[in-house]
């Protein structure tokens, strides 16, 4: 099922939380919103459920204008980020709720059939018979996803399904709901604030702020190559320093660094952790070492230069680096953007 948003507008009392929002989300793709607290990705997720109606805009649903349909004839299943599960029901009893209150209905045998083949696709066989409270955090998220698919959804929405959950569940969920999806292939919008989710998950990636979109593509295109300085820094791990450019070149405290194709007059410079690397000799940027953090896979290390504000850069386990050491750091691939 294709969904298209076309030039939506809500406001709640004098706030206007999604500004003139033009979408498509292809038949059988996840796409997610991603930005900060207030950005507007909720109110669209929650406008394509029926749960709000746009101010201005319509939403179809393939050739369907179903900006005015209800929540129950929409055909859309909803995972919320706090599984919002019967508690007196047993797990088998929740999924089966949607499918018992339908217009369609169906058989005791086939509401049976379908709990126990859904119970195998989340991976909870023998769990049927116990309630929520039994049950783990993803477990029970497991759950809310299963009962969302019960009724055979044409869109799948899910409001920060995992934020409720800690990092290591977060990683596994993700991988699974990754796999479920592309087995039944149900077109997905996913709503979420956390960066690694939106590109791990997603076919493609829309980034808002202030009821805006602001860039959208795939997680590769919004990774190397962001449009704006609010991108750049939203997507995290980003250092940022004012620069003057003249000519082709930006001058950055005392240092000149190429920047071909900006304009002349004031900018910023931005550095990933990734950017930036380290030699005890001479021959870039002065540094000196103030902090060493250890990780499993590498080791991060904290500088003070020239710069202004401390650096972050990555070295691998073994180079030998020590706080208060001394040593210069070659800048690679700056993004500059004209200052606001």
């Amino acid at each position: 099922m294709k969904i298209r948003l076309e030039n939506v507008v809500k406001t709640f009392q004098t706030f206007r939380a999604v500004r003139d929002v033009s979408l498509e989300i292809e038949s059988g793709e996840l796409l997610a919103l991603l930005g900060p607290s207030g950005s507007g990705k909720t109110t669209i997720l929650r406008m394509v459920a029926g749960l709000e109606i746009p101010d201005a805009g319509r939403i179809l649903f393939g050739d369907t204008d179903a900006t005015d349909i209800s929540v129950r004839d929409r055909g859309v299943g909803f995972v919320f980020q706090h599984y919002a599960l019967f508690p007196h029901m047993t797990v088998g009893r929740n999924i089966a709720f949607g499918m018992q209150v339908s217009k369609v209905k169906r058989p005791r045998a086939a509401i049976a059939t379908r709990v126990d083949d859904l119970l195998r696709l989340v991976r909870l066989e023998g769990l049927g018979d116990r309630f929520p409270a039994q049950i783990s955090g993803g477990q029970r998220q497991r759950v809310a996803l299963a009962r969302a698919l019960a009724v055979d959804p044409k869109v799948l929405l899910l409001d920060e399904p995992f934020g409720a959950l800690d990092a290591n569940v977060r990683r596994d969920l993700r991988r699974w709901l990754r796999e479920i999806h592309d087995e039944l292939g149900i077109t997905t919008l996913f709503v979420t604030h956390d960066q690694e989710e939106a590109l791990d998950l997603a076919d493609r990636v829309v980034i808002l702020n202030g009821g805006k979109v602001v860039q959208e593509g795939t997680p590769e295109e919004v990774c190397r190559h962001p449009v704006s300085g609010f991108v750049m820094n939203f997507l995290g791990d980003t250092m940022r320093f004012d620069a003057t450019v003249w000519n082709g070149h930006a001058r950055v405290g005392s240092v000149d660094i190429a920047a071909p194709g900006m304009p002349d007059g004031p900018a910023v410079m931005y550095l990933r952790a990734r950017s930036l690397e380290w030699a005890p000799a001479e021959g870039g940027i002065p540094a000196q070492i103030l902090r060493v953090l250890d990780r499993p896979d590498g080791r991060r290390v904290l500088a003070a230069t020239g710069l202004g504000a401390p650096v972050e850069f990555d070295v691998a386990p073994q180079v030998a680096i020590r706080p208060l050491d001394h040593g210069t750091l070659a800048i690679r691939d700056p993004t500059f953007f004209p200052a606001a």
